[in-house]
């Protein structure tokens, strides 16, 4: 387990220990053991504790629901929002999907790739960023798209990622001068 577990990304907040995240692990399995298909959710909500699924996290679902750590760790290998690795806080998805792909939509990956200094499933190293290709996002008429967190962003130009992006730092900014 990395020493970064837990970690809020803001001045003041403190670290919870690992011990501390799997007790709240602990809470959930505890209220979802005993109803049928609880794998999916538990795992979502233990995604949202940690920031990704650490292999002490899978362990701990799969001794709590009686499960194999076979049938935990192919669950979480087969759905792509679950994550074995620590994620950005802001999840880039830039669609390859055909319209968006013969609109430019490589050419929006690698300038986005270029400004953060990183490839397709990786994250920066403040954590602030992770990349991501997807294949649709239903805006094929407004192709390329990019979406960001639960925004899409739509007909994006390579000449726009810093643009596009720096909404996001701003934002971030600011949360960090009000908190």
């Amino acid at each position: 387990m990395t020493d970064d577990v837990g970690k809020k990304g803001c001045p003041g907040c403190e670290e919870a220990s690992e011990e501390e995240l799997l007790a709240r692990l602990d809470e959930i399995i505890e209220k979802y053991k005993a109803k049928p298909g609880a794998l999916i959710p538990v795992l979502q909500m233990a995604q949202g504790i940690f920031g990704y699924l650490p292999e002490a996290a899978l362990k701990h679902v799969a001794l709590g629901l009686n499960k194999s750590y076979s049938e935990v760790a192919g669950v979480v290998s087969f759905y792509s929002f679950f994550s074995t690795v620590p994620r950005g806080k802001n999840i880039i998805r830039v669609c390859l999907g055909t319209a968006c792909y013969v609109r430019g939509g490589l050419d929006v990956l690698e300038a986005i790739k270029a400004k953060l200094g990183i490839d397709v499933g990786e994250t920066t190293e403040d954590r602030m960023w992770s990349l991501e290709v997807a294949r649709c996002f239903g805006a094929c008429g407004l192709a390329p798209a990019v979406s960001i967190n639960d925004e899409v962003h739509r007909r994006v130009r390579p000449a726009r990622i810093n643009q596009m992006l720096a909404q996001y730092m701003e934002r971030e900014e600011v949360a960090e001068n009000v908190g």
